[in-house]
């Protein structure tokens, strides 16, 4: 029995397959860790959330700033963005199906047996582990709660405010935590969101820094997976931080980690999202270059 991480899908389910057939994946006994964006933007959004929802006994996913989209446009579908590829999600004759069972994922997963956490964007610097799974439960309550579900997928877009005040309340507050988990890359040491910088570790705003980078994160002795970075091209240098996101939407490669052994593989990507052929030798250290994110 082996347990495996993904980066962020995205739709291109073709380097996912490429991947599970790499390590001989095998749903009746191995476990799949996704780190969200799972849908939009690749060429087979549709097509990857049935297969997941197929084997969902069989993973442990966590939400990104794109499923959360999706859940928002298959309620109001004018919220759909030009570049989107939910149309077809929203319109399949399965979709309140696979949307009800997205809204039951959650935002963080903590092994506790591991010492591990996985999330899509992050953990802010100033939250303890216990606070941040206290935070994360709100956002996942708000998700599963038929009366609370429409108020917060209609607030939580939006940068402000852009730290965390113990005092938020309603859809403020869970917009907070959203941006925390789902869209966060450079913060200060207090939290203080910076969301419009996208690109590596060395373009942080004066004052700002990536988030697990501050010396005094309350997390430090938390082991921490996660995605929504693709211009980390999955190098981090910080012990204990994994970064998972190459790209593969973007002609970069989609990245397996065995949570275990910590051992990676990368399946190339072309320009549209599929699996390019030969699919990258295993094991590889380091995922392939890839451009950033748009």
């Amino acid at each position: 029995m082996a347990t495996y991480a993904v980066g962020d899908l995205q739709g291109c389910l073709e380097a996912l397959q490429c991947l599970l057939k790499q390590v001989a994946f095998d749903p009746a006994k191995d476990h799949l860790w996704l780190v969200g964006d799972l849908v939009n933007r690749g060429p087979q959004s549709l097509e990857t959330l049935r297969f997941l929802y197929s084997i969902r006994e069989s993973l442990v996913c966590v939400l990104g700033n794109h499923d959360l989209h999706l859940l928002a446009a298959g309620r109001n579908i004018e919220r759909l963005k030009k570049g989107d590829t939910l149309r077809e999600i929203i319109e399949a004759p399965d979709c309140a199906e696979l949307l009800d069972w997205l809204r039951q994922q959650k935002l963080m997963h903590y092994d506790e047996q591991r010492n591990t956490a996985l999330v899509h964007a992050g953990i802010p610097p100033q939250w303890s582990l216990r606070k941040a799974l206290k935070c994360a439960d709100e956002v996942e309550t708000a998700l599963r709660d038929d009366n609370l579900l429409p108020p917060y997928l209609d607030g939580m877009y939006g940068n402000d405010p852009a730290k965390w005040d113990n005092d938020l309340k309603g859809v403020t507050r869970l917009r907070v935590i959203t941006n925390y988990f789902t869209r966060m890359r450079f913060c200060t040491a207090e939290g203080k969101l910076d969301l419009k910088s996208k690109e590596g570790l060395g373009t942080a705003p004066a004052g700002y820094k990536p988030w697990f980078q501050h010396k005094e994160r309350k997390t430090k002795d938390l082991k921490i997976i996660f995605g929504h970075w693709a211009a980390l091209e999955g190098k981090v240098d910080d012990p204990g931080i994994f970064a998972l996101d190459t790209g593969c939407v973007w002609g970069g490669a989609l990245t397996l980690m065995n949570v275990d052994t910590l051992e990676r593989l990368s399946c190339k990507c072309d320009e549209h999202g599929h699996a390019a052929a030969p699919p990258v030798a295993p094991p590889i250290s380091e995922p392939s270059s890839v451009s950033a994110p748009r």
